[in-house]
C-alpha cells in the first residue's frame, strides 16, 4: 500500500530535471532559437557564455546575499528579470525564476535575447566580460555539426 502511495505521489508532483548540455549539443539548440548573429554576438559568445556562467547546467542556482538569484544556463538574475519569492522586482521577462531551470530552453533563450537587447549587451554578463569578451572563441563550436 505504501509504494503505491509514493508511486502515486511522484506522478503527481512536478518533475524539474536537470540537463547539462555537451557544448556542441548546446551550440546546436542555440542556433536553432536563432541566437548566431543575434545582436552582433556570435554562437560561440553564447556557449561561452552559458559555459562559465553555468557549466552547461539548466538546473544551475545561485544565492546571492541579499536573497536574489541568478537561474540557469545563463544565471538570469531575478533582481530584474524573473520573479522569485521577492515581491516588488520588475520581472522584465515575465516569467517566474524556475522557469529558467527548464531543460527545455525557449523561456531562457528568449530572456537572453530581451537581455542581449539592453545597452550593456551581452556585457550584462560578468561571467562572459571576464572569460569571453575579445578573446577568440572559435574552439567553443568548433567540430560541431550544424
Amino acid at each position: 500500500m505504501l509504494l503505491a502511495l509514493v508511486s502515486l505521489l511522484s506522478c503527481l508532483l512536478p518533475s524539474s530535471e536537470a540537463k547539462v548540455y555537451s557544448r556542441c549539443e548546446l551550440a546546436r539548440v542555440l542556433q536553432d532559437f536563432g541566437l548566431d548573429g543575434y545582436r552582433g554576438y556570435s554562437l560561440a559568445d553564447w556557449v561561452c557564455l552559458a559555459y562559465f556562467a553555468s557549466g552547461f547546467n539548466t538546473a544551475a542556482v545561485d544565492h546571492e546575499a541579499d536573497g536574489s538569484t541568478n537561474n540557469g544556463i545563463f544565471q538570469i538574475s531575478s533582481r530584474r528579470w524573473c520573479r522569485n519569492l521577492t515581491p516588488n522586482v520588475p520581472n522584465m521577462c515575465r516569467l517566474y525564476c524556475s522557469d529558467l531551470l527548464n531543460p527545455n530552453l525557449k523561456d531562457t533563450v528568449i530572456c537572453a535575447m530581451k537581455i542581449a537587447q539592453e545597452p550593456q549587451g551581452l556585457g550584462y554578463w560578468e561571467a562572459w566580460r571576464h572569460h569571453c569578451q575579445g578573446k577568440d572563441l572559435t574552439d567553443w563550436v568548433d567540430g560541431c555539426d550544424f
